[in-house]
């Protein structure tokens, strides 16, 4: 018998520019700043008008070792720039400072999770290594003016300093990359490093796509450029995949080439063809000497101003909470599931608003978390707005928590609370409890008579409580909370109707 061959199977890998977030460009004095007027922010350098020199910003070469560390790279202590030739309008030198012989860091790795599985409810932990990152700059903007057949250049980003993060072929489907750009995107914004707005340009991801069959080389690879959403990502590389994986069985080449997601469609299609390798025609950068960081003060040459260096140990040292040990900390802390942690740590935030909420109520965190990722991102989702400014303080659900866990109110009528004072932006729970007379009925001789009444009108349904019948004893408990407006105390309303005086009657 012919040996059954195995099934083709995708294979990812990603090419991130990460805008560094930075007062200035990687090697000129002009602000960068997002829709500014075109060419207001474009320095003699940024033109590359004759006689400018390139003056390297420091902000960016702590930032591009910052990341490095917390991606657990290794950093060159000594690292080079190069120029990368190429001609393009937005390119005013004819080519690109950037890293290509010796980047800043090297060998690193990247650990995210995703949710998978039927129903999304497992999860899968997985790590990516990562190739490099270098620093360089960016280039202008081409905006093509297709009813006058012309492009007009804004250079305002020209120049901005860029981390290009190098990622292995480790993964296999769109929703690994996605999730590992989503994980990246949170430990950028955590150190501070890029504010990774990928609507703004500041996270930008090429995807090099291929497929095979395990155990044989890897198939030839497409690349689809400049992808400027995460779900957009998972969308490109998913269809990808499947469309190399249909050639390749139908006995059709995979081509070569740069290709470009189209979201309406949900298709990728071809940019143009790759000519074999393209010749830049690398070279040293003859106008910038070695970059030189420095271990620890005492690495630092005699006579080097401490804070004029880049200090690998000072850069460690002020490494903040990244999001996977948020999450841990969060599981463990409080005993909620890992779900949980990764709606409170991806939401910019949530985290912070679920803590302060947990020091100032004395519910079980399981009980909690319910109302923070349901009930508050729900209505913030809603009305699309951030964490920040949501109308409802951790302390005034504290508040309502309080009321409901003592008795005052009861779920249902906690709910309608919340409603209100999401709609007043201001009102306490206790107000809105009091003004709509929301409160728990505790006066069993009302609770004696609302019962009495309920059970009178309802002798079929009494007969079937006395026969055994014990679910619709919960029909006759909601038949009360419907004639008080869901304010009777449940567990009183239930002990009544089991009273035998009040069902004897219909034994």
């Amino acid at each position: 018998k012919e040996k059954k061959k195995s099934q083709l199977v995708g294979v990812v890998g990603l090419e991130i520019h990460a805008q560094i977030n930075s007062n200035t460009k990687l090697f000129s004095g002009s602000p960068v700043r997002f829709s500014a007027p075109p060419n207001s922010l474009v320095s003699f350098f940024d033109a590359s008008l004759p006689g400018t020199l390139p003056m390297l910003n420091r902000r960016c070469v702590e930032a591009a070792v910052m990341t490095g560390l917390a991606l657990n790279c290794t950093i060159n202590k000594k690292s080079y720039f190069d120029r990368k030739h190429y001609f393009y309008a937005d390119l005013p030198a004819g080519y690109q400072i950037t890293q290509q012989r010796r980047p800043i860091a090297v060998d690193g790795v990247l650990t995210y999770s995703y949710f998978g599985g039927k129903n999304r409810s497992q999860m899968s932990r997985k790590s990516v290594q990562i190739k490099q990152i270098q620093l360089e700059q960016d280039s202008g903007k081409s905006l093509h003016d297709d009813d006058r057949s012309q492009t007009l250049i804004d250079l305002n980003r020209a120049g901005v300093g860029l981390m290009e993060l190098v990622m292995e072929p480790d993964m296999k489907s769109g929703e690994e990359a996605a999730a590992a750009v989503r994980e990246l995107q949170l430990i950028l914004q955590a150190l501070g490093t890029c504010q990774g707005n990928m609507s703004e340009g500041q996270l930008r991801v090429d995807a090099n796509v291929s497929v095979h069959r395990p155990g044989e080389p890897l198939g030839i690879r497409t690349e689809v450029k400049n992808i400027n959403s995460i779900r957009y990502l998972a969308r490109a590389i998913d269809y990808e995949i499947q469309r190399q994986i249909d050639a390749v069985q139908s006995g059709r080449a995979v081509q070569n080439e740069t290709r470009a997601y189209d979201s309406k469609s949900g298709e990728t299609v071809p940019m143009r063809e790759k000519e074999g390798l393209q010749d830049y025609r690398f070279m040293p950068e003859p106008n910038l000497p070695a970059l030189i960081v420095y271990e620890d003060n005492a690495s630092l040459p005699t006579g080097i101003d401490p804070s004029q260096a880049v200090v690998v140990q000072k850069i460690k040292d002020r490494l903040p909470e990244l999001p996977g040990v948020k999450r841990d900390r969060l599981v463990q802390t409080y005993g909620i599931l890992p779900e949980h942690s990764f709606t409170l740590v991806n939401e910019d935030g949530l985290m912070e608003y679920f803590e302060t909420l947990m020091k100032t109520t004395q519910r079980e965190p399981r009980k909690v978390i319910g109302w923070v990722t349901n009930e508050l991102l729900g209505h913030l989702k809603q009305q699309d707005m951030s964490v920040s400014q949501s109308p409802i303080s951790p302390a005034h659900l504290a508040e309502l928590l309080k009321l409901q866990e003592t008795g005052r109110i009861s779920s249902s009528a906690a709910k309608q609370v919340f409603q209100e004072m999401w709609r007043s932006g201001g009102k306490t729970a206790w107000q809105i409890v009091q003004e709509q007379e929301l409160g728990l009925v505790h006066d069993s001789a009302q609770l004696h008579s609302i019962c009495q009444k309920v059970v009178d009108s309802h002798p079929d349904e009494v007969h079937a409580v006395r026969n055994g019948n014990k679910k619709v004893l919960n029909k006759l408990i909601g038949l009360v909370q419907k004639e008080t407006k869901g304010r009777a105390d449940p567990v009183l309303v239930k002990e009544i109707l089991q009273l035998s005086w009040t069902l004897e009657k219909y034994v």
